[in-house]
This record gives structure tokens, C-alpha cells and sequence, in this order.
């Protein structure tokens, strides 16, 4: 039997260390700039890597450039996985390869990518393990600390980046707290500078930050409770130790960390970790995480092989005194976690993990305890004591909580439980076994929480832009000559009036009579009063006369009208606000006797909304606009706008729901056939009419929710 047992973690692969390299470099470029870096090729690179085992567990890897680095370079450690990142600025790898397999001490293998004029070195650990970086001339000094100089300890430390040689002064700009989009704690500080040291270790169940050589101003020496952020983190401390400035962040249950810095921006994240009971190895990462192996076997028994893997793993197992199959199997570098499962579905067992104590035996064997479990419980429910509880609701109305629990469809009670309620104090009364009345106590925390408010805000906005120009003319001749004596006259268009004619008495010379127009085209619109320009042209004795008679007219209008209904309403609930008035008419009946009907001609707003879990809302709308339009014989018309939609919009957002968009362009000309046709003068027998009308109708939807007030402003 030769079993090979290795501590080594999964490592990060050279395409997602590519990646985040990648990203860190772009995230320090401003978007819409060229980074300095991209536009030169890079003056130095890597010649070549060699490595020696030292003394004391402690391991060296040289690094020959091409030319001396200025100083030393950023970094950062990482626990889990294991490993060491430096970035080599304006540098290139010129090895021909990427990765260097070496197997020996702590050391696993090294990873060199370059991205754009940088070079970033990975060490993969066997397990964490501290640093230092000496340069000596053109030569890069890495010493990895082995477990003989770091001692047995409860605290991992990890170096990020190591502070350059001098008496170089740092300082912190801004320490701020967020949530990031997967619920994790996002810490983010703003350094002075790129090359600020940073040390990361973990004290007990907090975490510390120690920025070497840094000073903090006095408004960030602060304590922050970020409680409410629902994140792993309770509180942020900042303050100042020596001649650093730490930073010490409590988090709460199961949590890992990771960190990385852009440029002058360091962010440590600290992830939730929901504990699986069914997992052998707690952890975000999908698939087997467990430290690798190798296992070489002929037949070997079932009993002895899970021996060994629970030796490996430090964890307790209970065997069942049923295994007993033998295996045989070779595996290499596999987790162990991943070996465990290959060895228990080969040979048709099963396990069941109660805190830290794994159980195996045969599958049907776990089944039928299981089985035997389920059936006690159910018997020991229906013999146990009923109790009876009173829950006082207070959002929820009782009647309604009371139909959900005695739903035949899915019932919550057991078979010998019952629910009343009393509308007068929204009162339940449940009888039941303890474990359901535990169960219907987490429903109503659950359910009986007040609604959220939501204030919805429209704005209906009507624009009109009229324009309207008219043009006419009036033209008439009469000639009138004496009644007495010739009885010569003659008239174009009018009539002849003077006094005493047809009476018998003399008649004397006629006055003019402004109605003799021959033509009689003036300038009229629904917009306004036409000006008119009038000339008379007549003899001295006024008998003959010519009447010309010019009309204009231009209008030009702009309007707006804003309407703004505003509604409050619980979340899922259908809210209606009406602004206008409705029209009386007469209807006739079958019988032929008549009744006084009413339609509305109103301003209205019909909304149903719908509060997503993040903070978004859905909304069925129905808006009108109504005005009264022309009577008919059946009663009076209803002009009416009308929008029905449903939308998605964010908290405080805006969003135009519609919107309609009328233009009329119209030209009407009246004239006297032929003369209307004629140049320069055919104004004078013709009329013109010309219309531009436009009217534009928006309807704007702003949904706000609120949580601490129900006021409209």
C-alpha cells in the first residue's frame, strides 16, 4: 500500500489569473484615456526564474531582468487558495512559457502572465505561507517563509504588498463601507499612493488591515456600524497603531475574504458562506474543494479505505457494520473530498453528515432508518397533546390568515388541528401540536409585516402650436346718375337707396350704401378679427363710386397644459383619482318616457402597483384625459385620450408611458373664376386660408416607494 498524501489546494488556473489581471489593469486606466502603460512596449523583462530549497523550511526563487527594478513590487497573499501575486510594471515575459512546475517544500508551481506592459508572477502554495522581496541589482529576491519560522499560530497573516525602501510617508483619503450585488461586505479604501505596504491577517474572528507607514486623518478615526447592510460584516474600526493606520473589520458566522487593490484603490470583500449540511467542505466554489491526494490500491476493503480518507481529513466517521465490500482504485492529485464520493457510489453506499460526524452504511439501510424516523415522528404527533395559542395580528387581517391555514388544498395544521378568529379584536385562536404552532408562529412573522407604501406621480403635459393666416377683398362700383330729368344709373354689385323714392315725393341724389360689393371675399378665421384697409374713390357730385375694401389676418399661438394627479397606495392594491365632471343629457327609454343620464369627462389615474424584491415596481396603468366634445342627439359627445399599459420601472424613476402627436396643415382659397386667376391684381377677387395646427400629448409615470413617511410633497 503506498499512499502519497499531499496538501495541496485547487490553484487558480493561468486563463482566470489572466482575466483578473486584465481587469485590474483597465480599472486603473480612466474610461475614454490611453494608459501609459498600453502605449510604450515594456523596457524591461524577465530573463530567468530559479529556485532553491534554504533552511528552516524556507524556500528562494530568483528572478534575472533585464534591467534593476526601481522598486519592489506590489503583491498580494491569498489563504484561499493559497498563493502570492506580484505585478512587475513595464515588464515582459520572455521565458517562451507560462508556467513552471516545481513540486517541492510549500512551493507547487509558478504562474507568469503578462497583460499589456505588465508581467504578474503567481506562487502556488501548498499552504499559506508569508513573503519577502529583496532586489539586488538587476535580480529579484522572493523568500517564502516555511512552517518552521512561522510556528503554530491562530492567526493567518498574509502580506498584500510590501511597503519600498524609505522613510516614505502614506496616508488614507477615505474609508467607505458598501453592499455588494451577491450580499457581501465591500470595504474600500482610498490610498495616498500605489506603493503603500499592506498587511492582511486575521485575529480570532476579526480581520486586520495594517497599512505600513501610513497616517490616518482625524474625521475617518471612526467606528462604523454597517449592521443594517445585511451583510457577513457588523463594524469597520478605523484608527491609527504607531506609525500605521489599521483597520479591523468584524464579521459574523461564515464567511471567507479576498482582496486586491487598482492603483490607488484597495477593496477587501467579505463573502457569506451558506452552510450546506449535505457538503463535506464549506465554501462558495462549486464542485470538490477539498485538499488533493493520491491513492494506488488492489483490493483494498471498503471499511479500510474510508478509514484512511478519515484520517486524511481529520473528520469523525461512523461505518456501519454492514459495509463490507472491497475496491480497488489509483488515483492522483484528486481532492479528497471528490475520492470520498467515487468510493461510496462505487460501492452503493451512502452518508449522512450530522455536524461533524459523517455516517456510512449501505443506501437502502440509511433509507430505511430514515423511513422508521419519519414514521415515529408521525405517530408520536398524532398521540401528542394538543395546546391552543392566541396570536394578535396586526397588519394582516385575521379572516384572511385564517382561510390560508384551513386550505384543504395544502393544508398547514395537522389533521387534528383547527384555526378560529374574532373580527372584533383580529384575533387567532390555532389549536395544535407545539411543533405545528412553532411552524404557524414563523408564518405569521413572516406574513404579518406592514405594507409598503407606494406613491405614484403622473404628469399629463399638452402642447399646441397654432398658426393661421387669412387674406381677402371687398370690391364694388356704383354709378348713380339723377332720378329726375335722364333717370340715368347704373350699379355693379349694390343697391340704390334715397330718401323719398317710391314714397312719391322727389327723390333726391342717393348716399352710398356700404352692402354694393360686386365681390365680397374678406378675410375671416376662427382666431381673431380680420384688420381691414378701405378705399373709396368718388366724383365731386358723388355719383359715381368705387369701393375697394382689403381684409388680413395671422394668428400664431403656443400653449401648455400640465396635469398632475398623484396617488398613495399599499403594495398589490388598485388606487383611482378622478379631477373632472360628468355631463347630465336626457335618455330616452322603451317606454318613451325620459331619465337624466350622466358621462364623465375627467381626469383620471387607475394604477395597481407591484413591489419586486429588488426595490423595482410593476404597474398596471389606465390614464385618461376627457373633455366634452360636440352634443349630439344622443347627448353630449366625450373627447377622450386614454392610455392602458403595464411598465417596469426603478424606485424614484421616470418613464414616458405615451404619447400622441397631431398636425394639421391646411390651404383654402376662395376666388371669382378666372378673375381670381389674374396676376399682380387677382388678389382683389380671390380669399386665402392657411392653417398649421400642431398638438402633442406626453404622459410621464414617476413611482416612489416610501419607508419612513406617507407624505406627497
Amino acid at each position: 500500500m503506498n499512499i502519497i498524501k499531499s496538501t495541496i489546494r485547487c490553484f487558480i488556473q493561468v486563463v482566470c489569473l489572466t482575466t483578473l489581471f486584465i481587469a485590474n489593469s483597465h480599472a486603473a486606466v480612466e474610461p475614454g484615456s490611453t494608459s501609459p502603460e498600453a502605449a510604450q512596449m515594456p523596457q524591461n523583462s524577465i530573463e530567468s526564474v530559479d529556485y532553491a530549497a534554504l533552511q528552516n523550511g524556507k524556500f528562494l526563487i530568483t528572478l534575472k531582468l533585464k534591467h534593476a527594478l526601481k522598486n519592489p513590487p506590489a503583491g498580494f497573499a491569498v489563504n484561499n487558495p493559497p498563493r502570492i501575486a506580484l505585478d512587475l510594471p513595464d515588464t515582459a515575459n520572455t521565458l517562451g512559457k507560462n508556467t513552471i512546475n516545481i513540486g517541492e517544500g510549500v512551493l507547487r508551481n509558478l504562474n507568469i502572465v503578462q497583460a499589456g506592459s505588465r508581467t504578474r508572477l503567481v506562487i502556488n502554495l501548498t499552504k499559506p505561507a508569508g513573503y519577502e522581496t529583496k532586489i539586488a541589482g538587476d535580480t529579484l529576491l522572493i523568500t517564502l517563509q516555511g512552517t518552521e519560522s512561522t510556528g503554530v499560530t491562530s492567526n493567518v497573516s498574509a502580506k498584500f504588498a510590501e511597503a519600498p525602501p524609505g522613510s516614505q510617508k502614506h496616508a488614507l483619503r477615505d474609508v467607505d463601507f458598501r453592499r455588494g450585488k451577491g450580499g457581501e461586505g465591500r470595504v474600500v479604501v482610498d490610498l495616498s499612493d500605489a506603493n503603500t505596504g499592506i498587511d492582511i491577517r486575521t485575529e480570532g474572528k476579526s480581520i486586520v488591515v495594517e497599512f505600513i507607514n501610513t497616517t490616518l486623518p482625524r474625521n475617518l478615526e471612526r467606528k462604523l456600524d454597517v449592521v443594517d447592510f445585511g451583510t457577513p460584516v457588523q463594524t469597520v474600526s478605523t484608527f491609527g497603531h504607531g506609525n500605521n493606520a489599521r483597520l479591523v473589520i468584524e464579521p459574523k458566522g461564515l464567511w471567507e475574504h479576498s482582496a486586491y487593490q487598482t492603483d490607488h484603490q484597495f477593496i477587501l470583500d467579505v463573502k457569506p458562506i451558506v452552510e450546506d449540511s449535505s457538503k463535506l467542505v464549506q465554501g462558495t466554489k462549486a464542485g470538490y474543494s477539498g485538499e488533493k491526494l493520491s491513492l494506488d490500491f488492489q483490493n483494498i476493503e471498503t471499511r479500510t479505505l474510508l478509514a484512511v480518507l478519515a484520517d486524511f481529513a481529520e473528520m469523525n466517521v461512523v461505518i456501519s457494520d454492514s459495509v463490507r465490500s472491497s475496491t480497488t482504485l489509483r488515483l492522483k492529485d484528486v481532492p479528497w473530498d471528490q475520492a470520498l464520493d467515487i468510493t461510496l457510489k462505487q460501492s452503493g453506499l451512502s452518508m449522512r453528515k450530522s455536524g461533524n460526524v459523517i455516517m456510512i452504511a449501505p443506501s437502502e439501510e440509511l433509507a430505511t432508518k430514515e423511513k422508521l424516523e419519519l414514521e415515529a415522528k408521525q405517530q408520536i404527533s398524532e398521540l401528542e397533546q394538543l395546546r391552543t395559542e392566541t396570536f394578535q395580528l396586526k397588519y394582516t387581517k385575521a379572516e384572511s390568515f385564517q382561510k390560508i391555514l384551513a386550505d384543504d388544498k395544502q393544508k398547514i395544521l395537522s389533521k387534528r388541528g383547527s384555526a378560529v378568529w374574532d373580527p372584533r379584536t383580529n384575533m387567532l385562536f390555532i389549536q395544535d401540536t407545539p411543533a405545528k404552532l412553532e411552524d404557524v408562529r414563523k408564518l405569521i412573522n413572516q406574513i404579518d409585516i406592514p405594507v409598503r407604501q407606494v406613491m405614484i406621480e403622473a404628469r399629463i403635459v399638452e402642447a399646441s402650436d397654432t398658426f393661421s393666416r387669412a387674406l381677402g377683398a371687398r370690391l364694388g362700383f356704383q354709378d348713380h346718375g339723377s332720378i329726375t330729368g335722364t333717370n340715368q344709373r347704373a350699379m355693379v354689385g349694390g343697391q340704390l337707396e334715397a330718401p323719398g323714392y317710391g314714397t312719391g315725393q322727389a327723390a333726391t341724389i342717393p348716399t352710398y350704401s356700404p352692402q354694393g360689393m360686386n365681390v365680397n371675399l374678406p378675410a375671416k378665421s376662427s382666431s381673431g378679427t380680420a384688420g381691414v384697409l378701405s378705399m373709396i374713390l368718388f366724383q365731386s357730385n358723388a355719383t359715381r363710386f368705387l369701393n375697394l375694401e382689403l381684409s388680413a389676418l395671422q394668428a400664431d399661438g403656443k400653449g401648455k397644459i400640465i396635469s398632475n394627479p398623484r396617488v398613495l397606495t399599499s403594495d398589490q392594491s388598485e388606487a383611482v383619482i378622478e379631477d373632472g365632471t360628468e355631463i347630465p343629457y336626457l335618455q330616452a327609454s322603451s317606454s318613451g318616457s325620459t331619465s337624466v343620464s350622466f358621462k364623465k369627462a375627467v381626469l383620471s389615474l387607475k394604477v395597481k402597483p407591484q413591489i419586486t424584491p429588488d426595490d423595482n415596481i410593476i404597474m398596471d396603468l389606465k390614464v385618461n384625459k376627457d373633455s366634452r366634445g360636440v352634443d349630439t342627439v344622443a347627448g353630449p359627445a366625450i373627447n377622450t385620450k386614454q392610455i392602458t399599459t403595464q411598465v417596469l420601472v426603478e424606485n424614484g424613476g421616470t418613464v414616458v408611458i405615451g404619447g400622441i402627436f397631431n398636425q394639421e396643415e391646411s390651404t383654402t382659397v376662395t376666388k371669382v373664376p378666372l378673375l381670381g386667376d389674374i396676376p399682380v391684381l387677382g388678389f382683389m377677387f380671390r380669399n386665402t386660408d392657411k392653417r398649421d395646427d400642431k398638438r402633442e400629448l406626453l404622459v410621464f409615470v414617476t413611482p416612489k416607494i416610501l419607508k419612513e413617511s406617507l407624505n406627497l410633497r
